[in-house]
């Protein structure tokens, strides 16, 4: 183990499930710290300095979405969700919250770790000020307003733009309707069937297989992701 690792605290209330996490965590050179409760995490967050909290929502002291709220007040740390399958509502809850992201259970070893590394970058993105994107044939600049796809200039209405701002700024993170009707519209009421056809028309332009998108991605029933 290198001493650079990613130290990832585990707040889970079951043994087999931290048991489990610990054995993949530790298989890609990652240090573990384990909290069974809410309030042994937050003990823990003081004390270790985690860089990525792996969090349960179901623990037997408080409710998930506070301790998201807790966690939040003691450091700018990436929170990344064990959620049950289907339970969009508690994804979406827990987004909102503060979490940059969500795994749903049962969940591969592969897919656990691509989420974990998606939101780290996204912390350090952010404490970078990070103000540009490249992905393939996608690059955009936020600070000259610029996005070109390959070698083209491409021309977007106002609010593709800032839907794609939005989705630069949080790239790997999740942004739920909720956010994109806040930030863009300015009106979290708006019907979130206008924010589908902007969607839809972006990658109209920014997509080589508008079908079948590579950039802009959406998560069923919550909301669109930038990877």
């Amino acid at each position: 183990m290198t001493g650079d690792s990613p130290t990832i605290l585990i707040v889970e209330d079951e043994p087999p499930i931290r048991r489990l996490l610990r054995t993949t965590l530790t298989a890609h050179d990652h240090r573990v710290v384990e909290a069974p409760t809410g309030a042994e995490a937050v003990s823990a967050l003081r004390h270790y300095r985690p860089d990525l909290v792996l969090l349960d929502l179901g623990l037997p002291d408080i409710d998930g979405l506070t301790l998201i709220g807790r966690i939040r007040e003691i450091a700018p740390i990436p929170i990344v969700v064990l959620s049950s399958r289907g339970d969009e509502a508690g994804k979406v809850a827990a987004l909102d919250s503060g979490a940059d992201d969500y795994v749903t259970k049962p969940f591969g070893a592969e897919e656990l770790m691509a989420r974990l590394r998606a939101a780290l970058r996204h912390r350090l993105q952010q404490q970078g000020a990070e103000r540009t994107f490249s992905s393939g044939d996608l690059n955009v600049d936020l600070v000259r307003r610029l996005v070109r796809k390959g070698a083209e200039d491409v021309k977007l209405s106002p609010k593709e733009y800032d839907i794609l701002e939005q989705l630069v700024i949080h790239a790997g993170k999740v942004l739920t309707h909720k956010h994109l009707l806040r930030e863009v519209w300015r009106d979290e009421s708006v019907d979130p069937q206008y924010l589908r056809v902007y969607v839809r028309q972006l990658r109209q332009k920014i997509e080589a297989d508008p079908s079948t998108p590579r950039h802009v991605l959406t998560e069923p029933g919550v909301g669109y992701r930038l990877v």
